[in-house]
C-alpha cells in the first residue's frame, strides 16, 4: 500500500496534551503516547542552567493528506520547526494486519490505495504489534512459532480507543504494551498471521499488527548465514 505512514512525534512532555488534542481535532483519534528524555550532556544542561527534558513521544497512522494539515498545525501552531522545539517524522507503512484493523487505524482519513512503495523489496520488515498491557510474551509465543527471533517491548498509553468496538467489535484498554520485531520480508506475513491468530483481537491481548519497510540492517548476521 502506498500514501500511509506510521508517524512519531517527539516534544517536550509539557506539550503533549495539547498535541494529542491537534491530532484529534486533524481526525487522528488513535494515538500512543509513551514517556522518554532527552539526551543533552550534564555540562551543556549545567552551561545553560537547564533541567534534564522530559520527552513525550507521540504514534500514529496519517495518510498523505492528513500529514500535510498536521505538518501545518505543528509548524504554526507549536513551531515545531524551532531547534529544541520537537521533531515529527514518516515511516511508510506496508502492511497491517486485517480489514477491521485498516478501518480502525484510518478512520476520517480520505486514503486510496495504490500500488505499492518502491520499499516493497526490502529484505526485512518491522512488525509492530500493539497489544493489551502484560501480554508480550503471548505476541512473542506466536511470533517465535513461525520463526521470529527476539522482541523489543515499549509501554505506552492509548488515547482514543473507544471507537475500537465500533470498528474491531472489542473493547481495548488504554494501558499497552508495543513489541517491535524485526523479520526476514519472506516471513512477515506467517509471523503477523500467527500473531493475529493466537493473540489477536479475539484473545484477551487485542494485538493490532502492522508492518513497516526496513532498509538495511547490522546485527543480524545469524539470521543473514540461515
Amino acid at each position: 500500500m502506498s500514501e500511509l505512514y506510521w508517524m512519531m512525534t517527539i516534544t517536550k512532555r509539557s506539550m503533549g496534551k495539547k498535541l494529542v488534542a491537534c491530532y484529534e481535532e486533524n481526525g487522528l483519534s488513535s494515538v500512543l503516547c509513551t514517556l522518554a528524555k532527552g539526551t543533552a550532556t550534564s555540562e551543556t544542561l549545567d552551561y545553560f542552567g537547564l533541567e534534564v527534558t522530559e520527552k513525550m513521544v507521540t504514534m500514529t497512522v496519517v495518510s498523505d493528506d492528513t500529514w500535510k494539515e498536521v505538518r501545518r498545525e505543528l509548524e504554526d501552531r507549536f513551531q515545531i520547526d524551532v531547534p529544541g522545539t520537537g521533531i515529527a517524522f514518516l515511516v511508510p507503512l506496508s502492511s497491517i494486519g486485517g480489514k477491521k484493523v485498516f478501518r480502525f487505524l484510518t478512520d476520517g482519513q480520505s486514503y486510496e490505495k495504490e500500488e505499492e512503495s518502491v520499499m516493497k523489496d526490502t529484505k526485512y520488515e518491522l512488525i509492530v504489534v500493539i497489544a493489551n498491557h502484560g501480554y508480550s510474551e503471548e505476541v512473542m509465543d506466536a511470533a517465535r512459532a513461525e520463526g521470529a527471533g527476539g522482541g523489543t517491548v515499549i509501554h505506552a498509553r492509548g488515547t482514543g480507543l473507544e471507537k475500537a468496538e465500533k470498528f474491531l467489535g472489542v473493547s481495548i484498554a488504554d494501558e499497552k504494551e508495543m513489541i517491535f520485531i524485526v523479520s526476514k520480508a519472506e516471513q512477515k506475513n506467517r509471523i503477523m498471521k500467527s500473531i493475529m491468530e493466537n493473540a489477536g483481537l479475539e484473545s484477551k491481548a487485542r494485538s493490532v499488527v502492522f508492518s513497516l519497510p526496513v532498509a538495511d540492517t547490522a546485527g543480524l548476521r545469524l539470521q543473514e548465514i540461515q
